[in-house]
C-alpha cells in the first residue's frame, strides 16, 4: 500500500498515551519540557498549534510495557486486535508535523517527511526499536488518521507516577471524564495493577505529583538521556512511551 501525502497535507495524529495531554504534546509541535519528564524537545519544523483536537474511541486494548527513561516505568502501547476498546485523543496536524513527532519519538532527526511506500496492511515500519510500526487506522472528515505502536509481544510493566498523571489530564481534556471515570479506564490497562490501586490513581487526579520531577532527574543527565532498557521482547528504549 502506498500512499502519497505532502508535507502540507492533512492528517490525524491519534494519542493514546502521555501525549493525550495538550501541553505535553504541544512540547512535540514547538518544542520544550514536559512536566515531570527528563527530556527536552526540539519541536517540529512548522511549530503551528494543531488545528483541531477531539477525543475518538478506537477497537483493541492498551498496555504498558518496558521501561522509559524520560518518564520512568512502562510505556503505553495500543493493540489494536485485543478486545476492548481504546480511549484516544486525535490531533489534526500536517503531514510534516506527523513526520516530525514520530522522528522525536525515534530519537531520529528531524528533516524530512516520512515515506509511506510498501506498506502492507495500512501498517510502514518506523526506525525505531520501540514503536516499530505506523498504522493507518482510518479516515476522519476523508483524513487519513495515523498512530504509532509495537505490533510486538509484550510484558506489562508498571508505569511510574508523572507518565500516568499526564495520561490522567489528557482523558480529562479529551472527554471530560469524572476521576473515577479515568481511573476505571486506566486500571483495565495491563501492567498498571497489583502497583496501582484505584485510589492511588484518584489521589494523581486530585494531587500535585510533580515533585518526582527531582527523583527521576536524580537518575542521570537528561540531555544523555539515550540509553537502553530491555523491554522483555528484545525492544530497547529508544523511545519515550508517549502514545
Amino acid at each position: 500500500m502506498n500512499l502519497h501525502l505532502a508535507t502540507d497535507d492533512p492528517v490525524w495524529y491519534v494519542a493514546y498515551g502521555s501525549n493525550m495531554s495538550a501541553a505535553r504534546f504541544g512540547c512535540y509541535i514547538s518544542g520544550g519540557r514536559p512536566r515531570g519528564a527528563r527530556r527536552t524537545y526540539l519541536g517540529c519544523r512548522d511549530p503551528s498549534a494543531p488545528r483541531r483536537h477531539i477525543g475518538v474511541h478506537l477497537a483493541g486494548g492498551l498496555t504498558f510495557a518496558g521501561e522509559s527513561r524520560v518518564w520512568g516505568g512502562g510505556m503505553a502501547f495500543y493493540h489494536p486486535h485485543l478486545d476492548g476498546e481504546l480511549a484516544a485523543r486525535a490531533y489534526l496536524l500536517t503531514f510534516g508535523q506527523l513526520s516530525d513527532v514520530v522522528a522525536q519519538e525515534a530519537r531520529r532527526p528531524v528533516r524530512s517527511d516520512l515515506a509511506l511506500d510498501s506498506g502492507v496492511d495500512r501498517q510502514w515500519p518506523v526506525p525505531s526499536l520501540v514503536y516499530e510500526t505506523l498504522l493507518n487506522l482510518d479516515d476522519r472528515d476523508g483524513v487519513s488518521m495515523f498512530t504509532i505502536t509495537s505490533l510486538q509481544n509484550l510484558e506489562p510493566t508498571t508505569p511510574s507516577a508523572p507518565y500516568l498523571r499526564t495520561m490522567l489530564d489528557g482523558l480529562g481534556e479529551a472527554f471530560g471524564w469524572t476521576a473515577e471515570q479515568r481511573v476505571h479506564y486506566l486500571l483495565r490497562a495491563p501492567g498498571v495493577t497489583p502497583a496501582w490501586s484505584a485510589g492511588r490513581l484518584v489521589e494523581l487526579c486530585d494531587g500535585e505529583p510533580w515533585e518526582v520531577d527531582a527523583e527521576l532527574d536524580g537518575r542521570g543527565d537528561p540531555a544523555r538521556d539515550v540509553g537502553v532498557h530491555d523491554l522483555g521482547a528484545g525492544l530497547v528504549d529508544d523511545a519515550d512511551g508517549h502514545h
